[in-house]
């Protein structure tokens, strides 16, 4: 398998006891995001950006796929395994701005559609 070069904002969907990681941006939440470096496959982007942003250790392993009828901008997505329970020093946000939201109350959150779609099928019952 051959990862391709991401290109525009890469956003990273990490779950962990079904709950979903999401950063603080501009008064409302977000999935974390970031954007690719040259030649950086949007999974290693998704990962790199979760730890900078949060200081939790991720790896990015599966790329979502737009729905139909998605806006050309809307940004990739990346469903990451959480590898480390407790962040590291030095990540750029304050915890204050790291939360982690049971799935049906991320509905309010801005997330693209295909990540909803994602997490109706991964939703607790």
């Amino acid at each position: 398998m051959t990862l391709e070069p991401a290109e525009g904002v890469v956003q990273a969907v990490v779950l962990y006891d079904g709950r979903l990681l999401l950063v603080a941006d501009g008064g409302g939440w977000v999935l974390p995001s970031g954007i690719p470096q040259p030649a950086e496959p949007a999974e290693a982007t998704a990962a790199r950006a979760v730890y900078e942003l949060t200081g939790y250790l991720v790896d990015g392993t599966e790329a979502l796929t737009p729905h139909d009828g998605a806006r050309a901008s809307e940004a990739s997505a990346v469903v990451c395994q959480l590898l480390s329970e407790s962040p590291s020093d030095g990540a750029s946000l304050a915890p204050d701005q790291v939360r982690w939201v049971p799935i049906p109350e991320a509905a309010r959150a801005a997330i693209p559609a295909a990540v909803r779609a994602y997490l109706r099928g991964h939703t607790p019952v």
